[in-house]
């Protein structure tokens, strides 16, 4: 599993539209799956993505999580995540999950990072055309690979 890390100030999802998604202060999680992801790589991106001190102390020093600052994480699902630009100018996509692999952990990493923040955890619709906003914060964005763990 991948995900892109956002620290915001807010975020919202539309779709059509209408809003479907919103966060005030928080994470947002960019999400891409990938075939040989398992509930350990689930378990193991979540509580990494929960406890990351990535919000300012009283020193301005980056060293709180997003419970102890009282966010909220948004989460968005993003097949492109394991696009390929190896070969000519089109990404190719194939290491990305098809939908029956990659739903079923995409909802289990939405359920596991609300077990670990103890928080509502609001999300895109899978598949949807989304159009994301946010405002960033600092700005942070952070990658983690679940198949690198550094």
């Amino acid at each position: 599993m991948r995900a892109v890390v956002q620290r915001v100030q807010r975020a919202a999802v539309e779709i059509e539209g209408q809003t479907v998604a919103q966060i005030e202060q928080g994470l947002l999680v960019l999400l891409g799956v990938t075939d040989g992801d398992t509930s350990e790589d689930v378990a193991w991106l979540a509580g990494k993505i929960a406890r990351l001190r990535i919000f300012a102390d009283e020193a301005q020093a980056m060293n709180r999580s997003l419970a102890e600052v009282g966010g909220q994480a948004l989460v968005v699902s993003q097949f492109t995540l394991y696009a390929s630009t190896r070969r000519g100018n089109r990404p190719s996509f194939i290491a990305a999950a098809r939908p029956e692999t990659a739903v079923p952990l995409y909802e289990a990493f939405v359920e596991a990072l609300r077990q670990e923040t103890g928080r509502e955890v609001p999300t895109g619709v899978f598949g949807a055309d989304m159009q994301v906003s946010l405002v960033n914060d600092g700005p942070v964005t952070i990658l983690i690979d679940s198949q690198v763990r550094e």
